[in-house]
C-alpha cells in the first residue's frame, strides 16, 4: 500500500511537472546574445598568468585539444572546409592560409573564447579552459602554422 501511494504521488508531481512546462515553451538564446555575453566575460589577462614547464607539454596539450574540439571543422591539416563542416552548413576557414587574419595570439585566444554567429562554438563558456585554449592557440600558430610563418613562432 505504501508503495502504491509512493508511486501515486510521484506520478502527480510528474504530471504537474508536465503541466507547468506545457505552458511555457523553452527558447534557448540566439547564438548572437550568447556570442555577446562571451565576450562580455573575455579578458586577454586571463592568458597572462599560464605558465608551461615546456614548450612540449604545451605542443602536446594544444594537438589533443585540437584533435577533440577543431578537427572536424578545420581538418587534421588545419585547411577548413572538411566534409564535417559541409554536412553541418558551416564555413570553417582554413588556418593555414598565409593571409588568415587571426593568426597572433591574441586574436586567436578571443575567437576561441568567445566563438562567432557563423558556426565557431563558444569555447570560454567551461567547454575549454585558458590553459586549454592558450595550448590549442599554441598548436595552430607554432606546428599547423609553421611552414606559412617560416617556422615556429617563438
Amino acid at each position: 500500500m505504501k508503495r502504491r501511494r509512493a508511486r501515486h504521488g510521484s506520478v502527480l508531481a510528474l504530471a504537474a511537472a508536465l503541466a507547468a512546462c506545457g505552458s511555457h515553451e523553452f527558447e534557448p538564446p540566439d547564438e548572437g546574445e550568447r556570442v555577446r555575453e562571451a565576450l562580455a566575460e573575455y579578458s586577454p589577462a586571463m592568458f597572462d598568468s599560464i605558465a608551461w614547464t615546456s614548450e612540449e607539454d604545451r605542443t602536446t596539450l594544444g594537438n589533443e585539444v585540437y584533435v577533440e574540439k577543431c578537427r572536424n571543422c578545420h581538418g587534421p591539416l588545419g585547411r577548413g572546409q572538411t566534409e564535417y563542416a559541409r554536412e553541418q552548413g558551416l564555413d570553417a576557414p582554413s588556418l593555414v592560409d598565409a593571409d588568415w587574419p587571426l593568426a597572433i595570439p591574441d586574436s586567436l585566444h578571443k575567437v576561441i573564447f568567445v566563438g562567432h554567429e557563423k558556426g565557431m562554438p563558444i569555447f570560454g563558456d567551461g567547454t575549454m579552459s585558458p590553459r586549454e585554449i592558450d595550448a590549442v592557440a599554441a598548436y595552430i600558430l607554432d606546428v599547423l602554422r609553421a611552414d606559412v610563418a617560416g617556422g615556429p613562432r617563438r
